[in-house]
């Protein structure tokens, strides 16, 4: 969104939400030792297992264990000795220390000999999996694992890749590119008018991206600018699932999950009529004309957007589509440093809209902002704020991805840093398609509803509102794995509830697999969405219809929007039951509606 898109008719003109293309990055710096790891260390063994026969007294007599080491070891010089007994039986026995090869070997030949040992082997090591990628500019890659501005991917890695999953890019198309090939599922071309697409046709099989370069000033309407082709959909796809460990490029975040191009953006951006149809074929909703999606994407990446204060119908009944079908909808926030309430899709309902943040771990000073930027991943910068416009003065700092060299039509396959929003958001989708992956029942609310609660405060600032913070990977991995306990059972409704002027209305969540009684400090975190907080009454609904009032109207309040969490007192209500947030507009001339909310026991 470098510019805002114009409204022609039913159909918006909508840009890839990414700002200039950069100069090419500086030479890659040589990977240290410790990111060149390319296998396994080789540890010298210092214990054996040892599983004696169901007969043998040493199967179930740690004496009798302990005597047979002590023999073995003196018939084979070394100094053995029974350690414990394994849960399988099996009895561990130490060789007093670090053992070359064939020390090693003489042992385990003592043990193989006796009759009474049904196996011997050797107590070898294991490594967390999480092991830095050999793919050679993975050094560049600070978005995935520094600790200040990265979103701490490689830890993810330790318990899901993403296999499994389609992520749809709705984008501008696949420039081929040897980093991504095997991880590319045949997608659809949905630019309905010829000259747009480049392709001599409309909508069509072939979701190649034929280049969306603007030969002239002006062309694409009041405020264009020539430019070359940005190959956008390619960067995109790069950052969700490039093939990792392959020795060459990049490591994608859910590297073994499939990108399935769906071409949207051509010359002079792309329509909503194009973009909503698109939405629904990549979830596995029917389109006329338009054979079925043969492999329907569980997670859709949307990096595009433009200006219009409320979302479109037809954006909205796509998505509402794509969600009801269990996709889940990633949306870039946009980059015009305003708030995103003013871009769609960005403000569209049930997708998670996500901003931008840079190495320092703020927010990127392109990045839209507001209260309905659901979470922040890094989407880098190619200059500082104060920096000249249009120039780069930081490559190192955005986020680095796979493109093209072509400045018109492709060209040989290239890698470049980008930054933007659209930057930012395949950084979600990965993390989605990890999500999906590591538990297939996961729903769209659950998956925005983990990503969320799990993030991290931003290290910087963000002036206007960033979300909840800047997603953690490894964290939220966890969190829906079960790796870690959770520092309260989190039950959570992520389904917008629309308050008229006047009206009541509520929006329920049902507590289950609980015991006693809910706390004495249960955490209540509400998000609504209203232009006039002071016209609303809030209260929460225990199971048993007990009523406790969270807010009280206030004509003076003329603030936008609750975003807070409220502590009550609930000790004397049973957990499990349905509970619910009730909201009456006690006033007229503004609306709203829930956005969220959540219950921490």
């Amino acid at each position: 969104m470098v510019a805002s898109a114009a409204i022609l008719g039913a159909a918006a003109t909508t840009s890839g939400a990414f700002a200039a293309v950069p100069a090419a990055p500086s030479p890659k710096p040589a990977a240290p030792a410790s990111q060149a790891m390319t296998g396994l260390p080789s540890a010298p063994v210092e214990k054996v297992i040892v599983t004696y026969k169901p007969s043998a007294a040493e199967a179930g007599s740690n004496s009798a264990a302990k005597s047979d080491a002590a023999d073995k070891g003196a018939r084979t010089g070394e100094k053995l000795s029974f350690e414990r007994r394994l849960a399988g039986g099996a009895a561990l026995v130490d060789l007093g220390g670090a053992a070359d090869k064939q020390d090693v070997a003489d042992v385990m030949a003592a043990f193989k000999a006796d009759p009474q040992v049904a196996s011997v082997e050797p107590d070898i090591r294991a490594y967390p999996m999480a092991v830095t990628p050999n793919d050679t500019d993975y050094a560049k890659q600070w978005d995935l694992f520094e600790p200040t501005g990265g979103m701490n991917v490689p830890t993810a890695w330790d318990k899901t890749t993403g296999s499994g999953v389609t992520v749809a890019v709705i984008d501008t198309g696949y420039a081929a590119h040897s980093d991504l090939a095997t991880n590319i599922v045949s997608g659809y071309d949905f630019i309905s008018t010829a000259s747009d697409a480049r392709d001599g046709n409309g909508r069509d099989a072939d979701s190649k991206d034929e280049g969306d370069w603007n030969a002239t000033d002006g062309e694409c309407g009041t405020g264009s600018t020539a430019s070359n082709s940005s190959w956008h959909g390619t960067h995109v796809a790069g950052t969700i699932a490039a093939v990792t460990n392959n020795t060459k490029g990049i490591a994608g975040i859910a590297y073994n999950a499939k990108i399935q191009p769906v071409r949207v953006l051509g010359k002079c951006g792309g329509s909503s009529s194009d973009i909503a149809d698109a939405i629904t074929w990549a979830s596995g909703g029917s389109v006329p004309g338009v054979p079925a999606n043969p492999t329907p994407a569980k997670v859709i990446n949307m990096s595009l957007g433009g200006a219009s204060s409320t979302c479109p119908s037809v954006y909205q009944t796509a998505i509402n589509g794509a969600v009801s079908r269990g996709t889940t909808v990633v949306v870039a926030a946009g980059n015009s440093n305003a708030n995103a309430s003013g871009f769609t899709p960005a403000n569209c309902s049930g997708v998670i809209t996500v901003a931008s943040t840079n190495r320092a771990g703020a927010r990127s000073y392109y990045s839209n902002y507001g209260s309905i930027v659901d979470v922040a991943a890094p989407g880098g910068e190619t200059r500082n704020a104060t920096d000249t416009p249009g120039t780069v003065t930081t490559p190192e700092n955005a986020i680095y991805s796979t493109l093209n060299s072509g400045l018109t039509t492709q060209s040989t396959e290239t890698y470049k840093p980008y930054q933007g929003t659209s930057m930012a958001a395949p950084h979600i989708a990965g993390l989605a398609a990890l999500l999906k992956s590591a538990k297939s029942t996961l729903t769209p609310a659950d998956i925005e509803s983990a990503i969320k609660s799990n993030a991290r405060p931003l290290p910087g600032t963000c002036t206007g509102g960033c979300g909840t913070g800047i997603a953690d990977a490894a964290k939220t991995v966890d969190a829906v794995t079960g790796a870690t306990p959770p520092a309260g059972t989190v039950f959570t409704n992520t389904n917008n509830v629309t308050i008229s002027d006047n009206t009541t209305v509520s929006s329920s969540i049902a507590v289950t697999g609980l015991t006693g009684n809910a706390p004495a400090a249960l955490k209540v975190a509400v998000d609504i969405k209203h232009t006039y907080r002071g016209d609303l009454v809030i209260d929460l609904i225990a199971p048993d219809g007990t009523v406790r009032n969270l807010k009280q109207s206030s004509s003076s309040d003329g603030a936008d929007n609750v975003l807070t969490t409220y502590t009550v007192d609930a000790s004397s209500e049973v957990a499990n039951g349905t509970w619910k947030l009730q909201v009456r507009d006690v006033y007229s001339g503004d609306t709203g509606y829930i956005d969220s909310w959540g219950l921490t026991f």
